[in-house]
C-alpha cells in the first residue's frame, strides 16, 4: 500500500511536470508567432514584401523551428523559411488546421518527430487593401513548426528522475520500516512465542522483561501477568492437590477402618437378631415387652442394613455382568417392592417398550438400584400418589441406549438438596445412612450408564437411567436369545 501510494502520487507529478512541459513549448511558439507576425505585419503594411522572405528566413534558422510559412487560404505556401517550398502545396496536416478552425496541434513527421504545429490567420484590414483588395476577409495563414524533441527529452529525463527518486523512496521507506518491525515487532512476538511455549512445557519461571510502553510493551506485561497468575494457580493446586491426596488417605484407612468395623459388627448383630426372634416368643402378643423386643428387632435390622450399605459402599462387589432384558427386571423388582406395606396405596403404572435392546449388565445389582429408588419413590409418597416406570429406546450421537424413567408425584425435591443427592452420607431422613443413592450412582456407572434427576417442588421427582443397548438380532443364536441371557431372563421370569 505504501508502494502504491508513492507512486501513484509520483505518477501525479509526473503527469503535470510533463504537462508544465508541454505548455512552456506552446507558449514559446505562441510568442515566437506573435512576433512573426508583428515583425511582417510592418513590413507589408509599408509594401516591402520582400522583407517578409528575410525575415521567415532569419527566424526559420532557430534550430527548434522546422519550418516558419505564410500559406495562401487556398492552400499554395506564399512565403517560407525554405523557398523551395514556395509555390507549392502547404502540407496536409498545416492545411487541415486552418479548414477545420484549430490553432494547434501535435503531429508526428517521419525523419523529425513530433511538431507542434501553430497556425494564425492573417486577417484583410484597411492597410492590407491598397495591394490586396476589400474582397478577401483572410489574405494569408502564419504557419510555425515547432520541434518537441527538446521538449520529449526533457520529459524524458523527468520521467527518469521520478522513477529513481520513487524507487529510491519506497527502497529506504521498506528498509527503515523493516527494521522497526524486526526490532519491535517481531523479535519482541517471536520471544513472546517462545516462552509462551515453554509455559505449555509447563515452565513457569520465563518472563518477557520488555519496557516499552506499545502495543507489544503491553502484550508483554499481559503475558508476565498471566504466566504470575498461572504459577500462583499452581502452587495453590499443588497444594490442594496435595490436602486432598491427604485427606483421601486418611479416609482410605478410615474407609478400612470402617469396612472392618461393619464386619466385625455384622455378625454379633446376626447372633443378637436370632436371640431375640427365639425371647420374643416365650412372650404373648399381647404382652408389653413383645413390643419393645419387636422395636429392638427393627432396630437391628436397621442396623444390619447400615452395616451392608457401609461394607458395600466401602468394598463393592464387582458386577456379574449377563446380556439382560432390562424390563423384565423392571418387572420383577415392582412386584417385590409392591410388598412393601408403604408401597400398598400408591398407583402404579409400568409403560415399558416392546423388543427393546438388550443391557450388558448385573441383574442383581440393576435390581438393587431399581428397588432403593421405588422404596424412595414410596417413601416421597406417604399420603398417596402415582409411581410411574417407563422403559423406551433411544440414540445419542449414534449409540444405542435403553431409557429407564422412575417418576413419582411427590412432593418433590428442593434445589440445594438436589445438588448433594448422591454425595455419601448426605440424608435428609432421620433414619437415613445416606449411602442409597450413593451407591445407586456407583452402580450405574460401574455399568457404562448415567443416573440423572430432575424435580419440581409440590410436583414430584423423576430418576433417569441411560444405559447402553445391544440390538437382539446382533446376539441371538439358535435359540433366540444370546447363551449368557437365557438362564437369566428365565430366572427373571
Amino acid at each position: 500500500m505504501l508502494a502504491f501510494g508513492i507512486s501513484f502520487f509520483a505518477f501525479l507529478n509526473l503527469r503535470k511536470e510533463q504537462t508544465q512541459l508541454i505548455n512552456s513549448a506552446r507558449e514559446n511558439t505562441d510568442l515566437l508567432l506573435r512576433t512573426v507576425e508583428a515583425s511582417i505585419y510592418n513590413s507589408m503594411r509599408i509594401g516591402n514584401t520582400e522583407d517578409v522572405q528575410v525575415i521567415l528566413e532569419m527566424v526559420g534558422q532557430n534550430p527548434k523551428l522546422t519550418s516558419v510559412r505564410i500559406f495562401h487560404p487556398h492552400g499554395i505556401v506564399l512565403r517560407s523559411s525554405h523557398p523551395m517550398e514556395v509555390g507549392k502545396p502547404v502540407d496536409r496536416s498545416d492545411y487541415n488546421l486552418f479548414v477545420h478552425n484549430k490553432k494547434e496541434g501535435v503531429y508526428t513527421v517521419d525523419g523529425v518527430g513530433d511538431l507542434l504545429k501553430m497556425i494564425k490567420p492573417i486577417y484583410n484590414e484597411e492597410p492590407c487593401h491598397a495591394c490586396h483588395g476589400h474582397k478577401a476577409r483572410v489574405i494569408g495563414v502564419l504557419n510555425v513548426n515547432y520541434s518537441l524533441s527538446e521538449t520529449q527529452k526533457r520529459m524524458l529525463e523527468a520521467t527518469k528522475l521520478f522513477f529513481i527518486s520513487t524507487a529510491a523512496i519506497i527502497s529506504f521507506l521498506s528498509i527503515a520500516i523493516s527494521m522497526v518491525l524486526l526490532k519491535f515487532v517481531r523479535k519482541p512476538l517471536n520471544l513472546l512465542v517462545n516462552n509462551m511455549e515453554k509455559v505449555e512445557r509447563g515452565d513457569l519461571t520465563v518472563r518477557m522483561h520488555y519496557i516499552g510502553k506499545d502495543e507489544v510493551g503491553q502484550l508483554a506485561k499481559s503475558f508476565d501477568s498471566m504466566v504470575d497468575r498461572l504459577d500462583i494457580a499452581k502452587k495453590e493446586l499443588e497444594q490442594f492437590h496435595f490436602q486432598q491426596m491427604e485427606r483421601a488417605d486418611r479416609l482410605a484407612s478410615v474407609g478400612e477402618m470402617a469396612a472392618g468395623i461393619a464386619h466385625e459388627i455384622k455378625n454379633p448383630l446376626t447372633g443378637i437378631a436370632a436371640a431375640i426372634s427365639i425371647i420374643k416368643e416365650d412372650f404373648d402378643k399381647a404382652d408389653p415387652r413383645a413390643d419393645i423386643l419387636n422395636e429392638v428387632l427393627d432396630q437391628v435390622k436397621r442396623l444390619d442394613k447400615t452395616v451392608n450399605d457401609m461394607l458395600f459402599f466401602g468394598k463393592p462387589s464387582p458386577p456379574e455382568f449377563v446380556y439382560a432384558d432390562i424390563n423384565a427386571i423392571l418387572n420383577k423388582t415392582l412386584v417385590f417392592a409392591s410388598q412393601y406395606k408403604g408401597g400398598k396405596h400408591i398407583d402404579k403404572k409400568l409403560l415399558i417398550a416392546e423388543d427393546l435392546p438388550y443391557v450388558y449388565v448385573d441383574p442383581k445389582q440393576m435390581q438393587q438400584v431399581f428397588l432403593n429408588l421405588i422404596l424412595n419413590a414410596f417413601q416421597a409418597m406417604p399420603g398417596g400418589g402415582e409411581l410411574t416406570l417407563v422403559t423406551e429406546q433411544s440414540e445419542v450421537e449414534g449409540k444405542l441406549f435403553v431409557h429407564i424413567t422412575i417418576a413419582d408425584t411427590g412432593e418433590g425435591i428442593p434445589d440445594q438438596v438436589l445438588e448433594k443427592l448422591f454425595t455419601p452420607f448426605f440424608t435428609t431422613k432421620a433414619q437415613g445412612t445416606g449411602l442409597g443413592l450413593a451407591i445407586c450412582h456407583k452402580i450405574v456407572s460401574q455399568h457404562n450408564g448415567v443416573l440423572n434427576v430432575t424435580s419440581e417442588c409440590g410436583k414430584g421427582t423423576k430418576f433417569i437411567i441411560d444405559l447402553p443397548g445391544v440390538l437382539k438380532t446382533d446376539l441371538r443364536n439358535d435359540n433366540g436369545l444370546p447363551p449368557v441371557a437365557i438362564q437369566d431372563v428365565k430366572e427373571l421370569q
